[in-house]
């Protein structure tokens, strides 16, 4: 497979038996279905995310990708929690590109975000 991005090779990483791929170059993170949500519950799991915030800036706004697995168009989609995050997401295979720097940013809720989520959860229990 080949990065969406940068069109360089991934390396394959594993975390508590997760397997995601990583691009050797640009760092971002290339998860197949349900493996970036499985993930962010994971303790320490963030420490796959190798590449620096800035790293990831400079490929932030290629959004018009295509899926490295099914090579479908992917879809630009934001987190739910932290709208601040963007990455994408194929609508066939249901994969994930994140960003270099992404995935430690979604793992680490400010006091902020953590607030925003009990006040929507308050709304809609109400």
């Amino acid at each position: 497979m080949k990065c969406p991005k940068c069109d360089s090779d991934f390396d394959r990483i594993i975390f508590e038996d997760i397997e995601v791929d990583r691009c050797k170059l640009c760092k971002g993170l290339w998860f197949d279905m349900l493996e970036k949500e499985d993930l962010v519950k994971l303790e320490g799991s963030e420490s796959i995310d190798v590449g620096s915030v800035a790293r990831g800036e400079r490929y932030d706004h290629l959004r018009d990708i295509s899926c490295p697995r099914c090579h479908q168009k992917m879809i630009s989609m934001v987190d739910k929690d932290q709208l601040h995050i963007s990455y994408e997401s194929c609508p066939r295979c249901h994969g994930a590109y994140l960003d270099a720097g992404e995935f430690r940013d979604l793992k680490e809720h400010t006091v902020v975000e953590r607030f925003s989520e009990i006040l929507r959860t308050l709304r809609t229990n109400l």
